[in-house]
């Protein structure tokens, strides 16, 4: 049995034990490499989709993971200390994930911000879109009215999590591009306010993948770390996550500027394992968000697919697994990629 066949194995809950007792080899699972680096639960939502935070905890511990970042599933006060109490006793970091408040009435997300204070949460990761810009809005009328509306929820949120002292991490979720988001940042201007810092999502919008991260480092209070492969098609090119060290981002280079602008905070790993998503960068609809951006967004991004296509073979397409063959695919890509986070990128 492969070391690789036996993380499996443990990583398969009560069953995964059992064998492993059955075996002689309880030893190995004890000694599974672990990592600082975190899972979020997004890193399962193709076939395991955890519901439950306190197993997501226990599942990425059993995979050598660092921490998570994860909705609770529960705002039960012994629900939360328990969490706590497990999180802390295996020396694992918890990041909560909360929507902001879209209306006035903003109790909702002021109980979630204390629940998570109460789970012991370092941080609260949110985004203003659970969406792709380019796919929900199909005018820019609408796009603004989504940047008023989004502004205006950020303006209710802030001044509970100021009270809370929890920090608010906002993703860059394929609807700011970085300097968008940037701004937002600098015209709040505060130490709760921050960004969650998709290292791979704003390729979609074509930004630059290491100019992004560059612009939003100074701002991040959480990460989704991620790597990403590219591939044209007729309509612009397709993007996927890889497995870390798979695809075309400077993770090395990535981990060194988060690093240098925001010591403290944590890497988590976002590897989703699905088909590639369609980015129609060459059609009209694709544009009427984008005022100002020009022609050489598209020219440096479609440059950047050429040349990953040389190097690259061509995207994962997962469409013809079944359930069981999806769980085995999502847990073999985020264990690689927590390996090479460890042994190369030394996280």
């Amino acid at each position: 049995m492969t070391r690789r066949q036996l993380l499996m194995r443990v990583a398969a809950g009560p069953a995964g034990v059992r064998f492993l007792a059955a075996t002689g080899t309880a030893a190995a699972a004890v000694a599974t490499p672990r990592t600082s680096m975190g899972l979020a639960t997004t890193s399962f939502m193709t076939a395991r989709k955890p519901h439950d935070t306190y197993e997501f905890l226990e599942y990425a511990h059993s995979l050598g993971a660092g921490g998570i970042q994860a909705g609770l599933s529960s705002t039960d006060p012994a629900y939360l200390k328990k969490l706590r109490a497990r999180m802390e006793q295996l020396g694992m970091y918890f990041e909560a994930m909360a929507a902001l408040p879209k209306k006035e009435d903003a109790s909702e997300f002021e109980r979630a911000v204390e629940a998570a204070k109460v789970a012991g949460a370092d941080v609260i990761r949110t985004a203003c879109l659970g969406g792709r810009r380019y796919e929900d809005f199909a005018d820019l009328r609408s796009w603004e009215t989504f940047v008023t509306e989004s502004v205006a929820a950020i303006d209710r949120a802030l001044p509970i999590v100021t009270r809370q002292r929890m920090p608010l991490a906002i993703e860059n979720h394929k609807d700011w591009t970085a300097e968008e988001l940037a701004r937002i940042m600098k015209n709040k201007s505060s130490e709760y306010l921050g960004v969650c810092l998709d290292t791979g999502n704003n390729i979609a919008l074509l930004d630059a993948p290491m100019a992004a991260i560059e612009t939003l480092a100074p701002y991040a209070l959480s990460t989704h770390v991620k790597d990403m492969a590219v591939e044209p098609y007729a309509d612009g090119f397709l993007l996927s996550e890889v497995p870390l060290g798979e695809g075309i981002i400077d993770l090395k280079k990535t981990a060194e500027l988060v690093r240098k602008a925001r010591p403290k905070v944590h890497f988590t790993l976002e590897m989703i394992t699905r088909n590639p998503l369609e980015v129609p960068c060459l059609t009209d609809k694709y544009w009427v968000t984008f005022p100002d951006r020009n022609g050489k967004y598209l020219a440096d991004t479609l440059r950047l697919v050429s040349n990953a296509q040389k190097r690259l073979q061509l995207l994962p397409r997962v469409g013809h697994e079944s359930r069981s063959g999806l769980l085995q695919l999502e847990q073999e890509n985020v264990t690689a990629s927590l390996h090479y986070a460890r042994a190369r990128l030394g996280i």
